[in-house]
């Protein structure tokens, strides 16, 4: 007997698992694939020494978060080792231009004034509001939606900043993408510059609620650069595996879980594939896409017909293609070698081309022009690759889950698995355009479609590295529904955790850590 099971081993349920078992509880943690880590997962699926990362990249959440916090002397006895960018991301243009964010903030400026004068000023006034801002949302994205700690974090906010203060951050809250920038800014490659990161959680230029990420990671790679994983974002997985086995808890690969037993109104357990059951006395959780608990480990039930209806209607994200590539050596950058130094390149180069890839993707099109996030993490971290080589992390961003046609007219193919090159060719001869003879330099590659990325982590709905849109109605306190926002389910025992809750989707352990907080006591 267990006191709790934990279902998924990604870092949100490891997370759970290891506050669990610090505060005495016997934890199994059960996971179906052969090796621990949910979407963060570091592989060589391109040549031998060659180490990519499959999903996750940048671990910066995970460093600034409560859980690491708490954590971070025992993680870093067992092997967590982060390598710090101060270069942390860039934005390349088509006319061989470029703009990025480096922790010095005179360099950052320097850039800015160079194309607007004006809007280097702007950067650094807004610098220095993130400076008051930033306790307040980072205080609102360490806590349960709703909660007590929330009104907290509200009236905090409120003593020192004003009820004008508190009234901007509620309108950025609120805003668009575009709207904010275009409040604050008057350069559109700043704003494109920015802008960029909203396509990393389902944010188009015009969607509201979109500010918040763009105005987050800008700022605090302006504040802190930003952090990924030596060797691979799998040092945390290693970390928190070897502490959580450390600690008593049991973790069981390769073992899938074909349903969560009940007594009627309780979770009392796991069945797994191999018959074997697991029992539970306190705790099932589940770090999972709700769609998949509900929909397949839980029996329908009449008594949750309103809450099954809506985890039914919980709306996917778009979809990711992955492009991993071993290289002879870096992109010959047609901007300058100075992107080097930079931890991600963006090429999406204005507002107006984010826009039309988005609304192409939603309507089931192939993106006549993707918009791709480029890593290089072996210019920061040469560790991951022989002497001299390099990987490079490429992330096709917003695709249809689902292939309807192309936007481009070129491609015939409707589904992923015949598209799937020609889609890949198409990301590439863009990545050409800004690094002239980048296919000279690529030794192997690997393409993981939307359709691969699910197969690989079935919370990956349809690619959708979010699990679930982050749009207004599916975030905050209806994250995943409205309700059932502070991990519990109608099911009495069974919780969750993982992306598909809040805070959402990224690094930082958030709702895994809040959830064991919530059971195991802080």
């Amino acid at each position: 007997m267990h006191d709790a099971v934990v279902i998924g081993a990604g870092h949100n349920g490891l997370a759970a698992a290891i506050h669990l078992a610090t505060r005495g509880w016997k934890v199994a943690v059960v996971e179906q694939a052969t090796e621990p880590g949910g979407a963060v997962k570091t592989r060589e699926v391109t040549l031998p020494g060659f180490r990519h990362d499959l999903c996750a990249m940048n671990l910066s959440m995970f460093a600034g978060s409560a859980f690491f916090a708490a954590y971070k002397h025992e993680l870093t006895a067992h092997g967590l080792e982060l390598v710090p960018a101060p270069n942390a991301f860039a934005s390349a243009f088509p006319d061989g231009s470029w703009l990025g964010v480096s922790a010095s903030l005179e360099e950052t400026a320097s850039r800015i004034a160079k194309i607007s004068p004006r809007d280097a000023e702007a950067w650094r006034q807004m610098v220095a509001g993130f400076d008051t801002q930033a306790p307040h949302l980072f205080g609102l994205l360490g806590a349960e939606m709703p909660s007590l700690q929330t009104a907290k974090t509200a009236w905090k906010a409120w003593r020192a900043m004003g009820t004008g203060g508190l009234f901007d951050m509620g309108r950025m809250l609120l805003s668009t993408p575009r709207d904010f920038l275009d409040a604050h800014f008057e350069n559109d490659k700043l704003k494109a510059m920015m802008a960029a990161w909203g396509l990393h959680l389902d944010f188009a230029p015009d969607t509201a609620g979109g500010a918040l990420f763009p105005y987050l990671e800008s700022m605090a790679s302006q504040a802190f650069g930003m952090v990924i994983g030596k060797g691979g974002a799998d040092t945390i997985i290693r970390a928190m595996t070897s502490l959580l086995k450390a600690k008593g808890g049991e973790i069981l690969l390769g073992t899938a879980v074909d349903a969560i037993e009940t007594d009627g109104t309780r979770a009392t357990g796991v069945r797994l594939a191999d018959g074997r059951t697991l029992k539970a006395s306190r705790a099932v959780i589940a770090n999972a896409h709700p769609k998949l608990v509900f929909g397949k480990l839980l029996p329908s039930d009449p008594a949750r017909a309103a809450f099954d209806k809506r985890v039914a209607g919980f709306r996917a994200g778009p979809g990711t293609m992955m492009i991993h590539l071993a290289l002879d050596s870096l992109p010959d950058w047609k901007a300058g070698p100075e992107l080097h130094r930079f931890a991600y390149v963006h090429l999406a180069p204005d507002m107006g081309l984010m826009a039309r890839t988005y609304a192409e993707a939603a309507a089931g099109l192939l993106p006549r022009e993707p918009v791709l996030v480029v890593g290089q993490p072996t210019a920061v971290d040469p560790s991951r690759a022989p002497g001299g080589k390099h990987v490079l992390w490429v992330q096709v961003r917003v695709l249809p889950a689902d292939i309807l046609g192309d936007a481009a007219g070129t491609i015939t193919a409707l589904s992923w698995d015949d598209a799937k090159e020609a889609y890949a060719e198409r990301a590439l001869d863009l990545l050409d355009g800004y690094a002239p003879g980048i296919r000279s330099r690529i030794l192997e590659r690997s393409v993981f479609t939307p359709r691969d990325l699910e197969h690989e982590n079935p919370n990956l709905i349809g690619g959708d590295n979010l699990s679930g849109s982050h749009r207004l109605d599916q975030n905050f306190l209806f994250r995943p529904v409205p309700g059932w926002s502070r991990y519990k389910t109608p099911v009495e025992k069974l919780y969750l955790c993982g992306a598909a809750t809040w805070p959402g989707a990224g690094t930082g352990a958030g709702s895994g850590f809040m959830l064991g907080r919530k059971l195991g006591g802080k």
